[in-house]
């Protein structure tokens, strides 16, 4: 009869041994995240505030204290973000805040005019403060090590959406942006805008006036041809978004005479030739439409009085005078100052 009880108790402890291996592997190994999700982890994070983030979308929420404890995740914990998938355990969530193991975030580069403007929406997605990337952006040592100058690096970005991880140090991001300028210029683009005689710094600013002119893919080479055909006959520019980069004031809906005049090595109607550098990041499709400008004999062009985007082109003073004069009777009309 001992013996008997000796043995259920010994089972009755086998059991309880087993159940309490299986829990304990279940809560440190089984499927503790409940759904998707994406964790940022900033550069000044402290601890406390990460478990808060986790705890919401972790089961086993004691299994992951303890595990953090035994691998020391306070002081080990890495910054970045990461995504959270369902059914990984609390083992795999740790090991990666430990180790870093981030997933990148998709960056997107267009529509900005200045470096500080790129610097600010540069920040916005990335876990970097916006001071730190305008220095990066306009840093002299940077910009030299990577072929340009201060004033000139920002002709070295590509519109596109890039992948980058969040923690990525601004130095780094110029770096990576300098090894897609090069994969963007291939031989093929290159042999294009040897037809234009321009350097690839002047493309890129013929380009931000082109984009700056019309968002008007079909009409951009057109456009682009009036300008090769200024820069060949010694013609200055005289294009109205320079002036408005030149005042910094990109909200000007009417380019008066006053305006004309304003200081500026950016303003084309007191300078012969390319501004210093591009008034914009501009679009592919208007980089391509410089390459591929259209060979014509057009000199000015107008905004249609019809204010549809497009523009009418002419190859006389006369014929230009005529089309400003609809324009400007369309303006007037409209009572846009």
């Amino acid at each position: 009869m001992r013996k008997k009880t000796l043995l259920c108790v010994a089972l009755a402890a086998l059991t309880v041994a087993v159940v309490a291996a299986a829990v304990g592997f279940f809560q440190f190994k089984g499927g503790a995240v409940r759904a998707e999700h994406d964790l940022y982890v900033g550069s000044r994070a402290d601890y406390a505030s990460v478990v808060d983030s986790l705890m919401p979308v972790l089961k086993h929420r004691a299994a992951f204290r303890a595990y953090a404890r035994r691998i020391d995740l306070e002081r080990s914990f890495k910054p970045g973000h990461y995504v959270l998938r369902p059914g990984m355990s609390v083992v795999e969530v740790a090991r990666m805040l430990k180790l870093g193991l981030q997933t990148p975030v998709r960056v997107t580069i267009n529509n900005v005019r200045t470096a500080g403007q790129l610097a600010g929406k540069l920040a916005r997605q990335l876990d970097a403060d916006s001071l730190a990337v305008a220095q990066a952006l306009t840093s002299k040592e940077l910009a030299a090590e990577v072929g340009f100058d201060s004033l000139t690096l920002f002709s070295m970005f590509i519109p596109d959406t890039y992948e980058f991880y969040w923690t990525v140090a601004p130095e780094e991001l110029v770096r990576r942006m300098k090894r897609e300028y090069d994969r963007f210029w291939t031989s093929e683009r290159d042999a294009r805008r040897k037809r234009s005689g321009l350097s690839r710094l002047e493309v890129m600013t013929l380009a931000s006036i082109v984009y700056e002119e019309t968002r008007k893919t079909d009409e951009m080479p057109r456009i682009a041809g009036v300008y090769v055909n200024r820069l060949r006959r010694g013609i200055p520019l005289q294009a109205d978004p320079t002036v408005k980069y030149a005042m910094q004031d990109f909200g000007l809906r009417r380019i008066l005479y006053r305006h004309l005049k304003y200081p500026s090595p950016y303003n084309t109607y007191i300078n012969k030739g390319l501004p210093p550098s591009p008034i914009c990041m501009p679009g592919v499709n208007a980089i391509d439409a410089v390459l591929g400008f259209e060979e014509h004999d057009y000199i000015f062009f107008c905004a249609r009085p019809t204010f549809d985007g497009y523009h009418n082109f002419a190859r006389t003073l006369s014929e230009h005078n005529a089309n400003a004069r609809a324009y400007s009777a369309e303006l007037n009309r409209r009572k846009i100052k």
